[in-house]
Order: C-alpha cells, then structure tokens, then sequence
C-alpha cells in the first residue's frame, strides 16, 4: 500500500490495488450512548487481479461481509484494516460490491498529527478526518487519489441536525428519530467526508449564484451572524480569482464547542466556537476554509508530498481576500511572510516536505510566497487567467506539482524550471523577486 508520494506518508493507509467508485453509508447513530450501527455498500474496480481486498477501518467492528452478493464472505480484522477475501479472484478492470454490516463506539484515532475521526463534542458530533480519520467512522479505501461519489444516511435522536457530505435529499421523523439524506455525486476524497451533528439553526443565504448556509447553535446567533456575513462577498470575488464556485452549495457550520482550527471538507467547512468572538477575528480563516473548495477540494492532491498545492493556494487565498477587501495588500502579506520565513529553520522541502513536516506553517508561507513571486514574474492578468485555467481545466480531478509546473509554463514567456526548481526542490529560500 502506497500514498503515491516518493516515501511513503501513510505507509498504512490505503491501497491503489482498486478503486472505488462510490461509497453508500446507512449510519444509526445515538449521540446519548456514543452508539454507531452502520451498513456501508461499496463500489468499486479492480485496478490489478484481487484475491484480497484491504480496507481501512479503525476502532470499529465488522460483524458481517458479502461480496457481489453471496452470503458470506470470509474476512478478518486488525486495529486498522478490514482485509476480505472473495469467493474467486476478482480480474483488473472488473466491478465489484462490498457489504459491510459493522459497529461500535467511534472515537478519534491518535497520529502524528494529533487525534484524527470522529469525534465527540460536549453535545454533538464532529468529524475531522484529514489526513486519515476517514477509517474512523466507515471502512474505506484511504488514499487522497481515490476518489468516489457518496450517499449518507444518518438517524440519530430528533433534537439533533445532522449535515453530512452531499446535497440533502431527504429529513423525516419517526419515533423520536431523524432521518437525513445525502447526496455527492462530485468525486471526493476519504478526508473529505464528514458528518457533523448537533443542535443547529440553519440561515440559508444565496450570493453570486451560490446556495450557502451556516448551521449554528442559536445561544451563538449575533456573533455567528456578523462574522460569517463576508462568505457571500468571498464567494463573489473568489470566483472572479479563480473561477465558478465548483459544487451546488457551500455549508458552515459552527460548533458550540471551541475548536483549534477550523476544518475543511467536501463543500463544508467547519469552525469552533472560538472562531466567532463578534469582531471578524477569524477572517481569514474564513477565507482559507472557502478557497479550499477550488484548491483541495475540487482540484485534489494526487498524493500528500504535494500538500502546497492544497495550503498554499489556500493561504494566498487568505492574502488576496485582505487585498480585494480593503485590507492589506498581498504583496505587503508576502514580504512579511517572506521575512519571517529566513529566520526559520531552513530544511523545509517545499515540494516533499515529509510527513511530519507536512502541516508545518511553513508550508502554507512558503506556498503562498511562490505564487506571489510567480504573480510578479507573468503579472497580474495572466497570473490570475492561469488559477481559472488551473481550477477549470482539473475540476473534480488530482493534480501533482508537475502538472502546476507544465501548466505555468503555457503562460510563461521564458522557462520556469529553474524558478520551481528554487521554490520546491531546494531548502535555500529564494527572494520574491521585483
């Protein structure tokens, strides 16, 4: 198993053995007890003979397997992967269906990076899966590449409102339970796959064409309220930059518990408490969150050593928003970063920062800074044409740094090799240029 990166960042997370084209989730979950019962359907093909199929599938326990229908399959279980065995070789290039009955009391896995998955909140739930939390809540193929279409259905107690990867399609009640439906017919990676549920209000809003909404506790309204207002006017001037919003809707939800940092997901972004203190203090999270869509999101990480296509374009998002907003300029942003940069240890790779490097700031500044020195180098008009060429051209697609390289080059009037070379294959900063 393999991430696709040069070393392996998750050398136990998923497989390019096959790929799966869609996920369906039946999820009966009981926020009183921490009570998951779930049913995962999954379609997939096979990329090389399979006498194996391995999944990703942590702190919970599958009780029943079929492949293809037949009644029982034989299948045994490690504390992170689900490995079943068909009853005849599947060949490559052939579909095939798991089933998966499965249950338990979900919780975060704990990783370099801190506790990934689902998660409890003091009254609720949330779900935070990027790198490889995914695993944590259903059996899953966990590699940022693979990704598939998704139908989520979750019951849970009636008080509660669950929003989940997809579209809404459907909420009924019965017996004191809610049912609600999904739809995500976007291909989307694992991390990207969240359900989040809780005691919300929900304020839906339309901008520059785009259905949003923001799912908040009501004691949390006024603060909420005004520091969420600017999504509309980022939705505006974001698809300017970088092109139409790529899916049907946007969602924020904020949770009554504080959160360290804000989370992104498929068409979501999910944010604490401590995110809305009433005077705009997150703003420019609010932005990255949002940007993510097109850079993350959309446009997908064929591998995680090319994590600055995701951050980096992300964090320029956040200096672009303080300069079409009023605020300080992104040049000024970049010198700042910039500088604060050459005081940092200098062993960062940009372009293959390493697993335990590759959530470090310096990835998102030093990404940010490129672009800005690659916006000085082509100027503005067709620095900008290039991001909308970049988001349109690989809409719903995975992308390595190469093909950002190959793709400058096309609005480039001299050879970019040696800048990218400077940026991404050298620790040695290089300067911003004029």
């Amino acid at each position: 198993m393999s991430d696709g990166a040069p070393h392996t960042y998750l050398p136990r997370s998923g497989t390019h053995d096959f790929s799966v084209l869609r996920y369906d989730l039946d999820l009966d979950y009981r926020v009183t007890t921490n009570r998951l019962d779930a049913t995962a359907l999954i379609r997939a093909r096979a990329e090389v003979p399979l006498t194996s199929i391995m999944l990703d599938l942590v702190h919970l326990k599958a009780k029943k397997v079929r492949v293809d229908g037949q009644k029982r399959a034989r299948f045994s279980q490690s504390a992170t992967h689900l490995r079943i065995l068909p009853a005849s070789p599947i060949p490559a290039g052939e579909e095939f269906v798991v089933e998966i009955a499965y249950d338990g009391s979900p919780v975060p896995r704990r990783t370099r990076w801190g506790t990934l998955g689902w998660e409890e909140l003091t009254d609720g739930v949330i779900v935070a899966s990027q790198p490889s939390g995914a695993p944590t809540w259903f059996p899953c193929n966990d590699r940022p590449s693979d990704r598939a279409a998704y139908g989520i259905r979750v019951s849970t107690e009636q008080a509660y409102t669950v929003l989940a990867t997809g579209e809404p399609t459907g909420h009924s009640v019965s017996g004191g339970r809610g049912t609600w439906t999904f739809e995500r017919e976007e291909p989307t990676a694992t991390y990207l796959a969240s359900v989040q549920i809780g005691r919300y209000t929900l304020e839906p809003r339309r901008t520059a064409g785009v259905e949003w909404m923001v799912a908040y506790p009501p004691a949390l309204a006024r603060r909420v309220l005004h520091d969420f207002e600017p999504v509309g006017r980022m939705l505006e001037r974001f698809q300017t930059l970088f092109g139409p919003y790529p899916f049907p809707s946007y969602t924020v939800v904020v949770t009554e518990d504080p959160l360290e940092i804000p989370l992104e997901s498929q068409a979501m972004a999910t944010f604490g408490s401590s995110h809305a203190d009433g005077h705009n203090g997150s703003e420019r999270l609010v932005a990255h969150e949002l940007a993510h869509q097109w850079f993350g999101n959309s446009v997908g990480l064929a591998s995680w050593h090319d994590i600055w296509l995701n951050e980096g374009f992300a964090c320029y998002a956040e200096w672009l928003w303080s300069e079409v907003s009023g605020g300080m300029s992104a040049a000024a942003h970049a010198r700042i970063h910039h500088a604060a940069l050459r005081v940092t240890p200098g062993d960062l790779l940009l372009g293959d920062p390493g697993p335990d490097s590759m959530f470090d700031d310096r990835v998102y500044k030093r990404g940010a800074c490129l672009l800005h020195a690659l916006r000085l180098r082509l100027g503005d008009d067709v620095f900008f044409e290039l991001l909308r060429t970049w988001t349109r051209e690989n809409r719903f697609g995975t992308v390595t740094s190469a093909d950002f390289e190959a793709l400058a080059e096309r609005f480039s009037e001299e050879p970019l090799g040696g800048f990218f070379d400077a940026w991404l294959r050298e620790t040695r900063l290089p300067s911003l240029g004029r």
